[in-house]
């Protein structure tokens, strides 16, 4: 059973854009030809101007599509949706401008127009889009357009999908049914796939989530079938599910299908790209924090003397052991030591096994002076380290510099020193120190796998909210 709610939703979106676009296009020439008395390059008629118009906006919608603005992936991902927004409309004002060119038509009055033009035209079609979102929200609240959702499988992932799908209102999904086993007497539970598909016959399957294949290959095949023959959507969890994530290719190879996984999608063109993103970006940011550097280093002389920078070696791409400079917050006969070794000195060693066992964080750390809190909350204490960015030490943006003890603990660390550390990542922007230790590690991983230049910008840009609301600092 095909669920058409997409296709719908992504229909109304094409109405809606050449709509809003056709607002700021008239909106523009009214604001110059018939608001401002300044004289014009040349008269257009507000007839002939919208004539012309019409004829382009079309070509800005193809140019929507083409970069995805249409694409589920995107109109569901506000920071992505926005980006693409913004390169759309320029994009559309350069097409008017050619057509002007090619066809000798005037079809500007005056310089202002076609600067108003994208103003407006991307002001109107991001409103209209924020309305569609929440009126497509309040939609699933009634049921209407949701995908009801089908997971096939007792594996763990069970309760991952269950749990992203779980507020039906944003994903637009509902878990109507689990083949397999389960302890939430929320969804029905069937032993078997036909049993599944008889009980839910009426409800409607839109979307089926395998989360293991069986052994019994006959299995696989009557639920893939009954995808196929139904129109329903099927995805699946492979069994090594580490050996599909990450970079991807598929060719032939000797006229033989083949999938070549790589352990990170940060190769070619990309490394170069991010090391002259590293020097622009991170020289731009070093010299604004100089001053801001130049003053924290003066009130830690003044008010906790002692060495300005904690420097300790850690792990970046390929085992490179680099030093990463900090600005200290540790008091001063504490600054240097292993955990064990600072609350021994204070006895209070059990602190160490609770520091430790909190996943190397501590709440109240008396290691820490208030000075020290402050830096660590702000997260100026991390300033300093856009000298190793310069350096090529570490990247603006990747996995978190560790020390070596502390990356044994995972048994994937060659996959997360693939590529350099970075001085903020997804960690960063998911929680910092709120996550577990091994949620970090994860989401290093994940970026790893799938990096793109795009998901670097995203995640700089989402780190400076963190910042501002000092959200998971300790």
């Amino acid at each position: 059973m095909k669920n058409n709610a997409s296709l719908v939703y992504g229909f109304f979106l094409v109405i809606g854009d050449f709509l809003a676009l056709t607002a700021a296009f008239t909106l523009a020439y009214i604001l110059r030809v018939k608001l401002d008395e300044r004289p014009l390059i040349e008269f257009i008629s507000a007839k002939d101007y919208l004539i012309a118009f019409l004829y382009i906006i079309p070509f800005c919608i193809a140019i929507f599509g083409v970069i995805g603005l249409y694409s589920r992936d995107t109109y569901e991902n506000r920071f992505s949706e926005f980006a693409r927004l913004l390169v759309g409309c320029f994009l559309g004002i350069l097409v008017a401008i050619g057509y002007e060119y090619v066809t000798n038509i005037e079809i500007f009055p005056a310089r202002l127009v076609p600067v108003y033009t994208l103003g407006l035209s991307f002001a109107f079609v991001l409103l209209f889009r924020t309305v569609a979102r929440a009126i497509r929200r309040s939609l699933f609240s009634f049921g209407i357009g949701v995908n009801h959702v089908l997971i096939v499988g007792n594996s763990g992932f069970n309760d991952e999908f269950i749990e992203a799908l779980d507020d039906t209102k944003i994903s637009g999904h509902k878990v109507v049914g689990i083949v397999g086993r389960g302890k939430n007497r929320q969804y029905h539970y069937s032993s078997s796939f036909s049993s599944a598909v008889k009980s839910l016959e009426n409800i409607g399957i839109h979307s089926i989530i395998q989360t293991e294949l069986y052994p019994d290959a006959d299995k696989n095949a009557e639920i893939l079938a009954f995808a196929q023959e139904n129109h329903v959507s099927y995805r699946f969890v492979p069994g090594n599910s580490e050996l599909f994530s990450g970079n991807i290719d598929v060719d032939l190879f000797y006229s033989v299908p083949i999938i070549a996984v790589h352990q990170t999608a940060l190769v070619g063109w990309g490394r170069v790209v991010k090391r002259l993103f590293d020097l622009i970006v991170g020289g731009l940011m070093l010299l604004i924090a100089l001053p801001i550097m130049l003053i924290v280093g003066l009130i830690l002389l003044i008010f906790d003397p002692g060495p300005v920078f904690f420097r300790q070696e850690r792990l970046s791409r390929h085992n490179k052991k680099v030093r990463i400079f900090k600005f200290r917050t540790m008091k001063k006969k504490y600054n240097g030591l292993l955990p064990e070794e600072a609350f021994a000195k204070m006895n209070q060693p059990e602190l160490a096994k609770q520091y430790r066992k909190n996943g190397d964080q501590l709440d109240n750390d008396p290691r820490v002076g208030r000075l020290g809190r402050f830096l660590r909350s702000s997260s100026l204490d991390e300033l300093p380290q856009l000298i190793n960015v310069i350096k090529g030490d570490i990247s603006l943006v990747g996995p978190r510099a560790l020390v070596e003890r502390d990356l044994d603990k995972y048994d994937k660390k060659s996959l997360i020193l693939s590529v350099k550390s970075g001085l903020t990542g997804l960690a960063v922007i998911s929680g910092r120190k709120d996550l577990p230790f091994d949620e970090r590690r994860k989401l290093d991983l994940y970026y790893v796998q799938n990096w793109s230049f795009w998901n670097d910008i995203v995640i700089l840009a989402k780190t400076v909210a963190v910042v501002l609301f000092h959200r998971g600092a300790k």
